[in-house]
């Protein structure tokens, strides 16, 4: 049998250096794993707490709502009025999904069918490429996180415009999400207004996945797309329990914005699922009003495993970008070793240093120069990872 929508996949990279990892793991060496983006940071104990009891209940074993229950609807339109000043009606404008992935790829069934395109940065997490794939529409892929652009995404901005004007058919659809992974390039508030309303002249949706709304450093704060004037005219966002309260086996995400679209993709969702398990929804709920501080604390942690990252490998000769946000480090090939390409650097790297990164050709086009370092192993690993990267690539030192 051809399963047609599968076989269009290309090879997960990913998958070849976890096996190497795997394999030298085996053998009894130390890898330093840095590279699957999974947060190891335990979750608030008030979660788990909130879970446990509400799970002994058994009215809460029997189906949920799949759009959320209404208390977690309203306890995520604090965490917006709290956060950024902005007020969301928690019966039309926002819709509790099932992990971001979730709701994003029905949210491009909603949005799409083919003979429908959507813009998507490159390199990019790779559900944002391919979620429109799936929907059956094709995309026009724009670079972000370019070296000449530094670390600002406005100029994603201004190619995402020049991109709609030379489209044909015409995009529907503008997906952007900042902090962006796998780059880590960040955007300020006046290029998303400048983006919101290019997008309200042209009827073009506008889909902004902020997964590390709360992972942020050097005192910068990332702004919602929805502060922007007339942002819920064009634009939904996607904002996740995941990164911010490190809960990414919870499942517990939110659509927020345009009303219309809101309605559309529970209309879909209401044939697809039930929700996540009520008790999960409870703790969420808990959680989001009482766990107040809990983003800032992670935030923290991160930030010095970031400089931990950046600091060592700068000592072992290999200077890279130092992100203000997300929990990653994208750092482009040193030169001695750039006609390698990323993922036979990569494997250079678990082989030779035994530390395991993930390939940037995984990201779409624009990565193979590029490696991902992922800030999930505590700085005194990462500190371990840096000085072995340092004996390991002797090309360095010369």
């Amino acid at each position: 049998m051809d399963f047609r929508r599968i076989s269009g996949l290309p090879p997960y990279v990913f998958t070849i250096i976890d096996g190497l990892k795997v394999e030298a793991r085996r053998a009894g060496r130390d890898v330093v794993d840095l590279g699957f983006g999974n947060p190891d940071l335990p979750s608030p104990q008030i979660a788990v707490d909130k879970l446990a009891e509400a799970a002994h209940n058994t009215r809460n074993h029997r189906y949920s709502s799949s759009r959320g229950i209404p208390k977690l609807r309203e306890a995520v339109a604090g965490v917006y009025e709290r956060r950024f000043g902005v007020t969301l009606d928690p019966e039309r404008e926002i819709l509790t999904t099932i992990g971001a992935k979730e709701g994003f790829s029905h949210l491009m069934w909603v949005l799409l069918q083919p003979g429908d395109t959507a813009i998507v940065p490159t390199p990019s997490y790779p559900i944002h490429i391919w979620g429109p794939y799936f929907a059956g529409a094709s995309t026009l892929q724009v670079p972000i996180g370019l070296e000449e652009d530094g670390p600002s995404g406005a100029s994603y901005v201004d190619r995402v415009m020049e991109a709609w004007e030379l489209g044909s058919p015409k995009p529907r659809v503008v997906v952007l999400s900042f902090p962006h992974n796998p780059t880590t390039a960040t955007v300020e508030l006046a290029d998303l207004q400048r983006l919101v309303d290019w997008a309200r002249e042209r009827d073009v949706a506008l889909v902004h996945d902020l997964a590390y709304a709360d992972m942020c450093f050097d005192g910068w704060q990332p702004p919602s797309i929805l502060q922007c004037e007339g942002a819920k005219e064009v634009a939904v966002e996607l904002y996740s329990l995941t990164k911010s309260y490190s809960m990414a086996g919870w499942r517990v995400a939110f659509m927020l914005g345009r009303p219309d679209v809101i309605a559309a993709l529970t209309q879909l969702k209401s044939y697809l699922d039930y929700g996540t398990f009520q008790p999960i929804q409870i703790a969420a709920t808990v959680t989001l009003n009482e766990a107040t501080d809990y983003p800032r604390e992670l935030s923290d942690v991160y930030e010095s495993r970031r400089n931990a990252l950046v600091d060592g490998l700068a000592r072992a000769g290999w200077e890279i970008h130092r992100p203000r946000g997300t929990m990653f480090a994208w750092a482009r090939i040193p030169e001695p070793y750039r006609e390698m390409g990323s993922i036979e650097f990569a494997t250079h790297l678990v082989r030779e240093c035994d530390v395991a990164v993930s390939p940037g050709v995984g990201f779409g086009a624009g990565g193979d120069a590029f490696v991902r370092f992922a800030l999930i192993e505590n700085e005194q690993r990462i500190a371990q990872a840096a000085r072995a990267i340092k004996r390991g690539l002797t090309r360095l030192q010369g």
